[in-house]
């Protein structure tokens, strides 16, 4: 006698032998956070709030309050005054002007640089890519205060001490924005593109405008956003180079308030908070289209 084993659903209607999937796990289901999740995120969300919060209390009180203890945790009424004292101590007019500058200056070379930069790394075929790449790729492992000594030298002997283009100049290429442009048009930008380009007549240069640029256009905006807020918040390098009374960075204007015997805690925080103020305006402005750009640039790639 032969016994015949048979799967227990191998006989069963069609509709019986579907597995079932949660409606988290079907295609075009939203998935849902559960309450650990929004603990995580509530959590993160203080964290990292509370600095530029207890800026805001500082600032709003007065040096005798903020040395008792326990500290203040709520606003007081001295925010305006402090705030005010600090924009006219601090000269933060000329300093925000100075700044400005200095940022848009090297966040618009570093852009562009590293746009032509990372199309060479990534598309173009020639000798020593490889080796070039792996040498761009190891100055970032270099600390920049190594860099302190030998670019003061040649700042003073260019007598550029306590002028902008001391700051300028050494910050207007990225060695991490060639690589970020770099992976990223690796995806985003197909060899077929390029290639009917060339088949059309388009020179390089051409190619270039046409087409990386558009294509790279996402990226290219976060990294300025991120390379303008890394040079507006810069404080060693123009530190050593300008000074208050001269041509000072925000950084550098802040750090020479509530000097004293005892520092005038609330005024520091106040100018703080004003040298914070315009990156937060900036992102509230574009942080949804730059979102977005990243977004829709990781659906083309």
């Amino acid at each position: 006698m032969t016994t015949t084993l048979t799967h227990p659903t191998a006989d069963a209607p069609p509709e019986a032998r579907r597995v079932r999937r949660p409606k988290s796990a079907r295609a075009g289901g939203q998935m849902h956070a559960g309450p650990v999740a929004y603990v995580i995120l509530v959590l993160f969300t203080v964290g990292s709030l509370f600095p530029l919060v207890w800026s805001a209390i500082a600032a709003s009180r007065d040096n005798t309050r903020l040395a008792q203890t326990p500290p203040p945790l709520w606003f007081g009424s001295n925010l305006m005054h402090n705030l005010q004292v600090a924009w006219t101590e601090a000269n933060l007019g000329e300093a925000f002007l100075n700044t400005t500058i200095v940022a848009g200056i090297s966040a618009a070379t570093i852009v562009f640089l590293s746009t032509i930069a990372g199309f060479a790394f990534a598309k173009l075929r020639f000798k020593g890519r490889g080796a070039l790449m792996l040498v761009v790729i190891g100055t970032m492992m270099v600390p920049p205060q190594l860099s302190v000594i030998p670019l003061y030298m040649a700042v003073a002997e260019l007598d550029w001490t306590d002028q902008l283009q001391a700051v300028i100049l050494p910050s207007l290429v990225s060695a991490f924005g060639v690589f970020f442009m770099r992976q990223y048009l690796l995806q985003a930008l197909p060899d077929e593109i390029i290639e009917a380009a060339r088949v059309d007549g388009a020179s390089s240069w051409r190619v270039v405008w046409h087409v990386v640029f558009p294509a790279a256009r996402p990226a290219m905006a976060v990294l300025g956003m991120l390379m303008f807020v890394q040079t507006w918040n810069d404080f060693l390098w123009p530190f050593l180079v300008l000074t208050q009374t001269g041509s000072p960075t925000v950084q550098v204007a802040v750090a020479g308030l509530g000097r004293g015997y005892t520092p005038d805690q609330s005024l520091i925080m106040a100018g703080a908070l004003l040298g914070t103020l315009p990156l937060l305006l900036i992102f509230a402005i574009f942080g949804k289209q730059i979102v977005g750009g990243i977004m829709q640039g990781a659906v083309k790639g």
